[in-house]
C-alpha cells in the first residue's frame, strides 16, 4: 500500500458520505475522487463501498480501512500541530478556543496580542465540542466547569466571572423590577433553547422559573444577550457584560453555585513553546483588568 493519496480519498468518502462531499474537502475533481476509489479497489481486490442513490456506504472492508486511515489522519494533524508550535519566535497560526460565551473578553485580547506580533496569524474557534489539544487542533484552550483532566494536558486556574440576572429598562418599565427571589416566578425569561443546558446558572432556571415563562430562547449566546437587552426578559449575563451592554439592572447578587470557573489548558508538547508562553503571559496580564465587582 503505497498510495496515500488513495487512502485519504476513500477515508474522505467513507467519513462524508458522497463523493461531491470528499471532493469539496479535499479540494479535488469529483473523477479524481471516483479515479481514486477504483484505483485502491482494483489493488486491494475488494470492494470498499455499496454505491446508491443517496451516495457511498462502506463495507465491511471499508469500515476497516476507515478506522486506520482515521487513526493516521489523527497522527499526521497531531504531528502537524506541534510543528507548528515548536518555533522560537512568535509568528505562524496561534489557535485559541473557547466557549463563544467568553468572546467579548478574549476578542479584545487577541487583537491586541496579534498587533504585537504582525507575523502571526490568530484563529479563534468556538464551540460546545472539546478542541483536541492533543491532535493538535488549538493551542491553548479555555475551558469552563470542573477541572479538566484529560491526560498531557497542562491545567491552570485562570478566572471566575461573576454571573447573575438583569434587566434591561425597557423590561422594568413594562413589567416592572422584581424585589426578591419570590418574585421571579411571575416575571418572563430569556434562556437557553436547550432545556438539558449544563451552565449551572441555567440549572438553576429550569428548577425555579415555570417553563411558560421563559418566553425567548435560542442557543446562541450572543441572541441571548441581545434580548435581554431589548427587553425581552430577564436573563443571565456576566457583570462584565451587562456593564458593557449599558442599560441593564442587576436583579440578584451573584451566587457562587451561578458562576463556573474558567480554565487555561494546554498540551504538555506546546506548553513550553515561546508561542503559546507569550501569549499565556499577554493573557493573564490582561485579565488582571477584569474587574467585575
Amino acid at each position: 500500500m503505497d498510495n496515500w493519496d488513495e487512502i485519504r480519498t476513500a477515508y474522505n468518502v467513507a467519513r462524508i458520505g458522497t463523493v461531491s462531499g470528499a471532493a469539496e474537502v479535499l479540494g479535488v475533481h469529483h473523477a479524481t475522487v471516483i479515479r481514486h476509489i477504483d484505483a485502491l479497489e482494483g489493488r486491494l481486490g475488494v470492494k470498499l463501498f455499496q454505491r446508491h442513490a443517496r451516495g457511498y456506504t462502506p463495507t465491511e472492508a471499508g469500515e476497516d480501512l476507515l478506522r486506520v486511515a482515521q487513526a493516521t489522519d489523527d497522527q499526521f494533524a497531531q504531528l502537524s500541530g506541534r510543528i507548528k508550535g515548536r518555533g522560537n519566535d512568535v509568528s505562524g497560526e496561534l489557535v485559541v478556543t473557547s466557549l463563544g460565551g467568553l468572546s467579548h473578553l478574549l476578542v479584545p485580547v487577541l487583537a491586541e496580542f496579534q498587533t504585537g506580533y504582525p507575523d502571526l496569524v490568530v484563529r479563534y474557534l468556538t464551540g460546545d465540542r472539546l478542541f483536541r489539544l492533543e491532535y493538535g487542533e488549538a493551542h491553548v484552550a479555555i475551558r469552563a466547569g470542573s477541572v479538566p483532566d484529560q491526560p498531557d494536558n497542562v491545567v491552570q486556574p485562570f478566572f471566575k466571572q461573576k454571573i447573575t440576572l438583569f434587566a434591561a429598562d425597557g423590561y422594568i418599565a413594562r413589567h416592572g423590577l422584581p424585589t426578591s427571589e419570590a418574585d421571579l416566578r411571575d416575571h418572563y425569561f430569556v434562556g437557553p433553547d436547550d432545556a438539558n443546558s449544563r451552565a449551572p446558572f441555567f440549572r438553576w432556571m429550569r428548577d425555579t422559573i415555570p417553563t411558560a415563562h421563559v418566553i425567548f430562547r435560542s442557543g446562541d449566546v450572543h441572541a441571548q444577550r441581545r434580548a435581554i437587552k431589548e427587553g425581552a426578559g430577564i436573563g443571565f449575563m456576566s457583570r462584565l457584560q451587562a456593564r458593557e451592554l449599558g442599560g441593564l439592572t442587576e436583579i440578584l447578587p451573584p451566587r457562587d453555585d451561578w458562576s463556573a470557573p474558567l480554565w487555561l489548558v494546554t498540551h504538555m508538547d506546546l506548553h513550553r513553546t515561546t508561542k503559546v508562553q507569550a501569549f499565556l503571559t499577554f493573557l493573564k496580564d490582561r485579565a488582571r483588568h477584569w474587574d467585575d465587582t
